[in-house]
């Protein structure tokens, strides 16, 4: 039978390789954007559904969330840098208030909300992926902070949805290429260094988050629950 997927944050980067995975497996994907142009085509590129839907406004999110009468798979793609601020006239603690407030809404909200709104559709064997980052681990500013407490967020969801079969996880990316992350400000020094600092001596691409995510959401990690898969090459490592 085939699955239900949700990807919010899918029609570029992370979000649309996700998407592209599933819906190689013939499942039936959604993905969400802000933009209704952009969602619109990056749909009709991947052969799936497209809903425009800002993931960090309720009213939104609950309309998103009446679509589904049941859902499979929830992937919370949707995240990243926000703009930067014109400081020029901004009281410096105002623009602190606004950088922060900005990604913890873009990068710990939009999950939140989204999944609080989709939980009661998901059924025994669904699984929630959320992405992270490195950065929760170091020199993450205010971006590593909303990451670092996606993932605080995420073993608490885990412990509540486990009993009923969901599985909650989430995947620490380190550098990846083929994203708007760096919104093309990527020296080719700092570039040289990201690499230098994996293992294997590579970026991280956005196929190996999407891999990553369908192996969370498969028979074989029914019993993964409540972790930070950290994929990075070993520029992080753990133990």
């Amino acid at each position: 039978m085939s699955r239900t997927v949700l990807v919010t944050g899918g029609t570029s980067g992370i979000g649309r390789a996700v998407a592209a995975r599933f819906a190689a497996d013939q499942a039936e994907v959604f993905i969400t954007g802000r933009h209704p142009d952009t969602v619109e085509q990056a749909a009709k590129e991947l052969g799936v559904h497209g809903v425009a839907c800002d993931a960090t406004d309720p009213v939104r999110v609950a309309a998103l969330a009446d679509r589904f009468p049941t859902l499979d798979v929830l992937v919370n793609a949707a995240g990243g840098l926000p703009p930067s601020a014109p400081g020029a006239a901004v009281p410096e603690l105002a623009a602190v208030l606004a950088e922060w407030q900005a990604n913890l809404e873009q990068n710990l909200l939009s999950a939140v909300l989204t999944t609080t709104a989709l939980r009661a559709r998901l059924a025994a064997g669904s699984s929630i992926i959320s992405i992270g980052s490195i950065g929760a681990e170091r020199r993450g500013g205010s971006y590593g902070a909303a990451k670092a407490a996606l993932a605080a967020w995420n073993a608490s969801l885990s412990s509540e949805l486990g009993p009923q079969g969901i599985t909650s996880n989430v995947i620490a990316a380190g550098y990846v290429t083929g994203t708007n992350f760096f919104q093309g400000q990527l020296a080719d020094d700092r570039h040289r260094a990201l690499v230098e600092e994996t293992h294997n001596k590579r970026p991280g691409t956005v196929e190996d988050i999407a891999e990553t995510v369908r192996f969370l959401a498969s028979l074989g990690a029914r019993h993964i629950t409540g972790q930070t898969l950290h994929v990075n090459g070993g520029a992080f490592t753990t133990r």
